[in-house]
């Protein structure tokens, strides 16, 4: 019994951390996990090549999340001199993530495998 109201205790004291918060106001926002992954797995990609990529997500959508994703510091967006070439890759900070994806591709590989979709026959390996 003292275990039970032990852990009610702990319960109530418990607090998420903010950083840990943060981490998944980025992560968990729709879309942005593909975006990550497409960079993670393709490296730098033009605007088109996102989009292809993530084909659900409508290109204003793309638009701002490529923006916060930079203001973020996880994307940089990169222009070529005398040329209309842009190409979006990931920063030092958003290659960080390469672990925390894997472990994703992981835990969908074990528990998604129930899904009806043909879209998860088509996943490709993660990194």
């Amino acid at each position: 019994m003292d275990q039970v109201a032990e852990k009610t205790t702990d319960a109530i004291d418990f607090e998420l951390c903010p950083k840990f918060e943060w981490t998944f106001s980025i992560l968990g926002k729709k879309w942005n996990g593909l975006i990550i992954d497409v960079l993670l797995n393709l490296g730098p990609q033009r605007f088109k090549d996102i989009a292809n990529k993530v084909s659900r997500c409508s290109d204003r959508v793309l638009v701002e999340r490529l923006k916060e994703l930079e203001s973020d510091g996880i994307v940089m967006r990169k222009t070529y001199r005398n040329s209309a070439l842009i190409e979006y890759a990931l920063t030092e900070k958003g290659q960080d993530l390469a672990n925390v994806m894997r472990s994703i591709h992981g835990w969908s590989e074990k528990w998604c495998d129930n899904q009806t979709t043909s879209e998860v026959d088509q996943c490709h390996q993660p990194l």
